[in-house]
């Protein structure tokens, strides 16, 4: 069990439910016009099933990444971050495979419940286009590595993440609750899977010697390393501002009183701390190898920003309640 779990990468669990929970947590705080109060639009049962089928395709995601990485021989010993399962074979390749269909099975059916819950058994069309993304999220999901055309070999890996993890995340699991589409919540959406793409690119910037031997080429094998980490600063500066932008805009646009500042919607300010002593690591790191404990701390940043984040919009929640 603790090899299974080591293989389902725990620490990059809290990354990928981010989005579900600003987008979650934005429903809640401004319902549609066409609902009278927040509890319905928002209920846990839609809450619960997409925080599974996110957790169930990132999971699915890191067992198809092992698994690909380690029958293609791109895990061997040159690789700088810690050994996987098929790597280290404490797991074989064919439990692994057994493990990812496994998974796609489970993904898919809480996929199919979370879309009964949103839709029921109206809106037909939107039950089959969220069917159809949750089908291709699966297969995404496991294309990364797997396959002699696997995208995450030439480069698109971050083009998913940010797809997926961020777009989709957030702005889908909004439109599950308020059946529209709010654009405003596209800053955080975009900010979200910019960061996402950060650790991604975290990643293959520590792994770049091995993956270039290896043939995956990935962003960073392509533009080099001076390059990624120009790259890095850009996903992570504009993922401030843009979820600063975000803030402002509620404050101002949204708020009951516009004309008074909310210091309270700010809370998420408190991780640009722990963000910019990582871009100032980052920028002083002179050996890839070292940046392994940046994923994890660029990983849990995004994560509490999301929770800060979504507290901020739950105060600004209550205000509308005490002034209604």
């Amino acid at each position: 069990m603790r090899h299974w779990i080591e293989a389902a990468r725990v620490r990059t669990l809290p990354l990928s439910v981010s989005g579900i929970i600003v987008g979650s947590m934005y429903a809640l705080a401004y319902p549609t016009d066409n609902v009278l109060t927040p509890t319905e639009v928002f209920n846990w049962q839609l809450f619960g099933f997409a925080i599974l089928t996110t957790l169930g395709l990132q999971i699915l995601s890191n067992f198809a990444n092992d698994y690909g990485d380690g029958i293609k021989g791109t895990d061997n010993e040159d690789r700088v971050g810690p050994k996987r399962a098929i790597q280290s074979g404490v797991i074989s390749p064919q439990a692994m495979k057994r493990a990812m269909i496994i998974t796609s099975i489970l993904t898919f059916i809480s996929a199919v419940l979370l879309i009964y819950f949103a839709f029921g058994k109206d809106h037909i069309l939107y039950s089959v286009i969220f069917l159809i993304l949750g089908i291709l999220a699966i297969t995404s999901a496991i294309r990364y590595t797997v396959g002699n055309t696997a995208y995450g070999y030439n480069g698109y890996g971050d083009l998913f993440v940010f797809i997926f993890f961020g777009l989709v995340s957030t702005l889908g699991v909004n439109f599950l609750y308020s059946k529209q589409v709010d654009w405003e919540l596209c800053l955080p959406a975009i900010a979200i899977g910019f960061l996402s793409v950060g650790v991604l690119n975290l990643n293959n910037m520590r792994d770049e010697e091995s993956d270039r031997k290896s043939g995956k080429n990935t962003i960073v094998v392509k533009i080099g390393g001076a390059a990624a980490k120009k790259y890095h600063f850009f996903l992570v500066i504009s993922a401030m501002l843009l979820v600063l932008a975000f803030a402002v805009y509620v404050d101002f646009v949204k708020d009951i009183e516009p004309e008074k500042l909310n210091f309270d919607t700010y809370f998420f300010l408190v991780i640009y701390f722990p963000l910019t002593s990582h871009l100032i690591r980052v920028y002083k790191n002179k050996n890839p190898k070292l940046l392994d404990p940046e994923l994890k701390k660029l990983a849990i940043s995004t994560f509490l920003l999301s929770i800060l984040l979504s507290l901020s919009l739950i105060y600004l929640l209550s205000d509308l309640v005490v002034n209604a």
